[in-house]
């Protein structure tokens, strides 16, 4: 994990970096499924995005983060229903895309499905190409864990192909690559199969107004 947390670390600081020797701001945009997504802060909900939570770790003056990601959306009817093309209107020269699809790329129904190897590496190449037509730089990150235990407490990997496919497409576009998938199992895996449910949700009946059954 350390490798992939000095890789983090070195964009976070080259953004920065870049970002306090301009006189502009620059922007990170994030695209992607629930994963990322901003949720409703009402009645002490819990749950959070990763791209909602973004923002803590930037000077709000240099850096802004634009979470444009939604609940649901797969790397096709993200772009379909129109949502791409508002990021990439905004998109700047020097601001960044942070790209993570996969969980809704997997669903069977026309309007979300890609195949990985095929449709689904196409679609991501062109959130990076379109993104260097802006000017801006694109970031590949692969889909965060399920939590899925089997019966000997290890994690099932439920993402088949897709999470190769995202590694694949940075390595033929040279882009980087955050591989949230290995990070995220790391510390699933090393919590265990109760501990761990602290990260997904899991809330007892009666406990959170939010989630009032649990």
């Amino acid at each position: 994990i350390m490798k992939h947390t000095k890789l983090i670390l070195a964009l976070l600081l080259s953004v920065i970096l870049s970002a306090s020797t301009t006189e502009k701001k620059i922007t990170i945009f994030t695209i992607g499924d629930s994963t990322c997504a901003n949720k409703p802060l009402a009645n002490n909900n819990l749950e959070r995005g990763w791209g909602q939570a973004l923002q803590s770790f930037f000077d709000a003056n240099h850096v802004t983060v634009d979470n444009h990601a939604l609940n649901g959306r797969s790397s096709l009817s993200f772009r379909n229903e129109g949502h791409w093309q508002k990021v990439y209107e905004k998109i700047k020269p020097g601001d960044f895309v942070f790209i993570q699809f996969g969980h809704n790329d997997e669903k069977p129904d026309s309007a979300r499905y890609t195949e990985p190897g095929s449709t689904y590496n196409q679609q991501l190449a062109r959130y990076i190409d379109e993104t260097r037509e802006k000017g801006g730089i694109p970031v590949l990150l692969t889909s965060i864990v399920r939590r899925k235990f089997n019966e000997q407490g290890k994690l099932d990997e439920t993402h088949g192909n897709y999470i190769q496919s995202v590694r694949d497409v940075a390595k033929e576009k040279k882009v980087l690559l955050i591989d949230h998938n290995e990070m995220s199992k790391e510390l699933v895996q090393s919590m265990g199969p109760e501990d761990s449910k602290v990260l997904f949700m899991w809330v007892e009946k009666g406990t959170n107004p939010a989630a009032p059954e649990g």
